[in-house]
């Protein structure tokens, strides 16, 4: 099967935290309270791809509250903390919106990710993954982990469903008569 062939189907991606959406660094400070560093690209991705009509989850195996602040933020309703199992998780999922394993799109980094990623239509690996999740992808970033690897994985699903251009296309101002375009 080719990756256009896997990103067709896909209408639910669902994602790690750390090493994904952030670059896998876990900082506390002198209170104990954790912080992450979230790339705004990502962000945006998926609200992009939110407006497009997909759906997006997180399923990451620690738990903490600033991952509920950023879902709540983002509008990401699918939130799962603080398990390792995360094929079981994925499959739940799947089962809650009735969606086949193809319809699904993972994104992962760790060995945490490998069965998830070997049940769903679209395994994505951060490009900086370990080497055996890389191995198991279907697509590998070029970005790593927390600097724009799920944007990328959302730009490529949305440009192989021919969606991408209308998404652009409402943020370029209609050129006014008269107007020099330049390249």
């Amino acid at each position: 099967m080719t990756l256009a062939q896997r990103c067709q189907p896909v209408e639910l991606i669902l994602s790690d935290v750390d090493g994904v959406l952030t670059d896998g660094s876990i900082v506390y400070d002198n209170q104990g309270i954790e912080t992450k560093r979230f790339f705004v690209r990502d962000g945006l991705g998926i609200r992009l791809w939110q407006r497009a009509g997909g759906r997006f989850g997180l399923v990451t195996a620690r738990s903490s509250h600033i991952v509920k602040v950023r879902a709540t933020e983002l509008g990401i309703e699918i939130v799962r903390q603080g398990s390792e199992e995360k094929r079981t998780i994925t499959e739940q999922i799947a089962a809650e919106l009735g969606l086949p394993p193809q319809n699904i799109c993972y994104v992962g980094d760790d060995l945490p990710d490998l069965a998830a990623m070997q049940h769903v239509g679209l395994a994505v690996a951060v490009g900086d993954a370990c080497t055996e999740v890389r191995e198991a992808a279907h697509y590998v970033t070029t970005a790593s982990g927390g600097r724009g690897a799920v944007r990328e994985t959302i730009e490529l699903i949305l440009k192989v469903q021919r969606r991408w251009d209308d998404i652009v296309q409402k943020y370029q101002q209609p050129a006014r008569t008269g107007d020099t375009v330049r390249g």
